[in-house]
């Protein structure tokens, strides 16, 4: 993801010099990985202090302590694993604006699931997009998993409702539900993924066990507006990053994680099932500049 902030890093540390142009265009730099203008400020400033602190001269180490400094913010101090609902079935819901890779996260989360052997319903709340629920449907019977869906236009949480009951009725393990694709700004319809999030609440008898808000890598400052909306709307409890294989610059992430302290569970690191991956924040920094 900061390949290429690391290419340009090596070519401005290659003058040899630390110097206030050479800040300046570290900042630069940062701001173009889309990284938020305050967590730039504090990168930046306590490069500076280590610099300082450590009396560091050379190109390497400046690199170094920069990489330190972004790894650092990508800790999440524990293990963001998904969490299992205390009793069957555990209820997963995905939130998220159009087009981010909410049906697709599901699809491949459901064949991690089924391979794992357990049983597994897939709930097609996205009822406004007629394609949602074929490509759902789709990915139900490439993995192995139950579906539950209805007629384009249907009401979203009644769809929730059912699966739910036909998970409990089945004896499955887990509910994956899709819900539209919406943008953060529309006040109706974010008031409309609350009731989502109610029905879901009664047909369980609890909360969701996770709301996973499924954020495009590509998406820049937006990211940070989105998790703020949705968070608000209901409660996000884990993110999923998908398209960390294109040409995602990455920095939005790290403003994420620092203001609302919501845990990356999931990446999407390409188009294979298997390439949603837990997140791992050690591993994961440790390639941010590979």
């Amino acid at each position: 993801m900061f390949k290429r902030l690391m290419e340009r890093v090596d070519r401005m540390l290659g003058r040899g010099v630390i110097d206030e142009d050479l800040y300046e265009e570290l900042e630069e730099a940062l701001l173009q990985a889309d990284t938020n203008v305050n967590v730039t400020h504090s990168i930046i400033e306590d490069v500076r202090q280590a610099v300082r602190n450590e009396k560091i001269t050379s190109a390497e180490g400046i690199k170094a302590r920069l990489q330190e400094e972004i790894r650092r913010r990508f800790d999440q101090g524990g293990d963001p694993v998904l969490q299992y609902g205390p009793a069957a079935p555990t209820v997963y819901l995905f939130v998220g604006v159009n087009g981010v890779g909410k049906t697709t996260s599901i699809g491949k989360l459901a064949k991690r699931l089924t391979s794992q052997g357990h049983k597994v319903v897939l709930a097609a709340g996205d009822t406004f997009r007629a394609a949602a629920i074929e490509q759902l449907q789709l990915w139900a019977e490439r993995s192995g998993a139950e579906f539950v869906g209805t007629l384009p236009n249907a009401d979203p949480a009644s769809v929730l409702f059912d699966a739910i009951s036909a998970a409990k009725a089945r004896g499955c393990d887990y509910v994956l539900a899709d819900t539209a694709g919406r943008q953060h700004t529309k006040a109706n319809l974010m008031l409309e993924l609350q009731k989502v999030a109610r029905v879901t609440e009664k047909a369980l008898g609890r909360a969701p066990d996770e709301v996973l808000l499924v954020l495009d890598a590509n998406t820049g400052q937006n990211a940070i507006r989105q998790a703020e909306e949705f968070t608000a709307a209901t409660g996000v409890t884990g993110l999923v990053l998908t398209k960390l294989d294109g040409t995602a610059r990455g920095g939005a992430l790290i403003g994420v994680w620092e203001r609302f302290k919501i845990p990356i569970k999931l990446v999407g690191v390409g188009e294979k099932p298997e390439d949603l991956r837990d997140f791992d924040a050690k591993s994961f920094s440790e390639q941010l500049f590979d």
